[in-house]
C-alpha cells in the first residue's frame, strides 16, 4: 500500500474499507442472558455457543471480527420470544479461543454442523450475515439436509460477489488498522487469551484475502428456500446479487408463474454496517419469510 493520503480528505479505498468495518452496532435493545451457553468441541478446536428462547431453532452466524453481542444483540431479544435462537462465535472470535488452524469457509461451515451435532439439533432455519451469511451458504450445500430455511443478509458465496472497490480494500488491510478501534474493545471484553489480538487479526486479512467460490452450480442446487436481504449501498454487487436470486428461483414474472419460495429484498439507502441497524426491517423480513 502507498501512502494512506493523497490530500487531507482523501483515503484510498482500503482504509476506507477500514474504517467500514470497524464501525460496530451500538445495542439498544434489551440485554438478556443465555438460557444456556459453554463451548462445543468440534474440528480440534471449541466453538463457543448461547441458547435463548425455546421453539423452533434458529442459528445466528456473525460477521467477520463481531461477536453475538455486536451483530445480534438486537434481535435476539425479539427473536427469542417465539424461537430456540442459537448464536455461535466462530474460530477466534469473541468466546472462541484463537486457533493457528487456517480459516477457510468450508472449515467454519463444518464448524457450525458440528456445533448442531453437539447440541442435538438436527435441523434449523440458518441465519447469516456478511462472513456468517458466505458460511451458511457452504453449510446449505455441504449438509442440505440441516438447513430448513437460509437467510443471507449482505453477503455472498464468492469474492466477486462484492465491488471490486470492496476487494481491492481487503488487499490494503494491515493489523494496525484495529488496534484501539471498538473491535479491539469488544475483543478484549470477552476473549479468553486478549494476548492474541494481533495474531487473530492477521489470520482474518489473511483469510479476507483469499478469493472463495461455493459455485454456482451449487448455489443453484440448494433445495432450502432462501431470503436475500441486501442494503442498496452495501457493497454488493447487485448484478451477481440478481443472478444469485435467478439461481435460487427468483427473479420470473409471478403474475404469470408460480411465486418463488426464495424471497430477495433490497432496503434503500442502506451501506453494509447500517443494514444491520435497521432492526425493526430485519425482524418484519425474518418473521414474513420464517412463519
Amino acid at each position: 500500500m502507498e501512502t494512506a493520503f493523497k490530500g487531507p480528505n482523501a483515503l484510498q479505498p482500503a482504509l476506507i474499507i477500514a474504517m467500514l468495518f470497524l464501525t460496530v452496532f451500538q445495542s439498544k435493545g434489551q440485554q438478556l442472558k443465555p438460557a444456556a451457553s459453554g463451548y462445543a468441541p468440534v474440528n480440534g478446536i471449541k466453538v463457543y455457543y448461547e441458547v435463548y428462547g425455546e421453539g423452533k431453532p434458529i442459528v445466528l452466524l456473525h460477521g467477520a471480527f463481531y461477536t453475538i453481542e455486536m451483530n445480534w444483540a438486537q434481535l435476539i431479544p425479539e427473536l427469542s420470544k417465539t424461537r430456540k435462537v442459537i448464536a455461535l462465535e466462530m474460530q477466534g472470535h469473541g468466546h472462541s479461543p484463537y486457533s493457528d488452524r487456517k480459516l477457510d469457509i468450508a472449515t467454519l461451515a463444518s464448524d457450525v454442523d458440528g456445533v448442531m451435532d453437539f447440541l442435538k439439533i438436527d435441523s434449523a432455519d440458518v441465519a447469516g450475515y456478511s462472513m456468517g451469511g458466505s458460511i451458511a451458504y457452504q453449510l446449505a450445500v455441504k449438509s442440505p439436509k440441516r438447513v430448513k430455511k437460509l437467510v443471507i443478509i449482505s453477503s455472498t458465496y464468492k469474492s466477486s460477489g462484492w465491488l471490486p472497490v470492496v476487494n481491492s480494500g481487503f488487499k490494503g488491510f494491515k493489523p494496525e488498522f484495529f488496534n484501539n478501534t471498538p473491535l479491539h474493545t469488544g475483543y478484549d471484553a470477552v476473549a479468553p487469551d486478549k494476548t492474541k489480538w494481533i495474531k487473530f487479526v492477521e489470520q482474518m486479512i489473511a483469510f479476507a484475502g483469499v478469493p472463495f467460490d461455493v459455485g454456482d452450480a451449487n448455489i443453484a442446487r440448494i433445495t432450502s428456500p432462501v431470503l436475500l436481504i441486501s442494503g442498496d449501498n452495501d457493497g454488493l454487487d447487485k448484478v451477481e446479487l440478481a443472478k444469485t436470486y435467478q439461481l435460487l428461483g427468483g427473479g420470473v414474472a409471478a403474475d404469470l408463474a408460480p411465486m418463488p419460495k426464495s424471497h430477495l429484498a433490497i432496503v434503500p439507502a442502506q451501506s453494509h454496517v447500517g443494514l444491520m441497524q435497521q432492526t425493526k426491517t430485519i425482524l418484519d423480513l425474518l418473521n414474513g419469510f420464517l412463519q
